[in-house]
């Protein structure tokens, strides 16, 4: 056997596991070996036709690494900052609902808190209750029945008896926001009481990405419930 031969056997079984298990098993190689670490080179990651060292190429990676988690970190701290706004928002509403003592007074807490805490300029609220339907219906507040013609539509939505975001059908926003429902891109929708028995809480929103599938519903389950136990008080 050749020389040439053995070096290209001894080559092909060395893989790139293998190098990395042995590096990983014996972690101070380089330290044994210092003078291989000053003569290893490699390409350098952003600039074309220079190379870096070893060293350098570990300290960049460890940069990019910290600069990732920073940007992780900055994510959860800036979701934690929506959440306590959020919680303090549905805090204001539940002290609004505590001071009122009538349905009527019930209900604009609740349109209140929506446009002033929340900011939510399109919402409408549904009732089936039968006091609902002696109050004079307005933009925020509609009455109807569990089994009317245009509740049938959202049929789906009560039986669930869950939160539910995104678009919807152009009957149903037509029912629910009247005139405004050509600025509604998207819309959250809430339950109220067991399977919707209450009603219906409504908000819209212009952008049509606010309110997706894909998001959290908790505080709107939240919102639906302190409603749920305002109106029944």
């Amino acid at each position: 056997m050749t020389t040439s031969q053995a070096r290209d056997m001894k080559q092909d079984s060395l893989t790139d596991l293998s190098v990395g298990e042995y590096l990983q098993t014996f972690p101070d190689f380089f330290e044994r070996n210092a003078s291989l670490l000053a003569k290893l080179r490699l390409p350098h990651l952003r600039d074309a036709g220079t190379t870096v060292s070893l060293v350098e190429r570990q300290v960049e990676v460890l940069r990019e690494r910290n600069q990732t988690l920073e940007r992780k970190l900055k994510e959860l701290v800036d979701v934690a900052r929506a959440n306590d706004a959020l919680a303090d928002r549905i805090h204001r509403l539940s002290q609004r609902l505590i001071r009122a003592h009538s349905l009527a007074a019930t209900i604009d807490a609740v349109e209140s808190s929506l446009r002033e805490d929340f900011g939510a300029m399109h919402s409408v609220l549904v009732l089936f209750l039968e006091d609902a339907k002696a109050l004079t219906p307005g933009r925020f507040l509609r009455t109807d029945d569990f089994d009317g013609v245009h509740i049938k539509t959202f049929e789906s939505l009560l039986q669930a008896g869950k939160p539910r975001c995104g678009q919807i059908r152009d009957a149903q926003r037509d029912y629910l926001f009247g005139k405004d429902s050509i600025e509604i891109g998207s819309v959250a929708l809430t339950p109220l009481g067991p399977k919707g028995a209450l009603g219906i809480l409504a908000i819209g929103a212009s952008d049509a990405d606010r309110f997706h599938p894909a998001m959290s519903t908790e505080f709107l389950s939240r919102i639906g419930e302190l409603v749920t136990y305002a109106l029944v008080r």
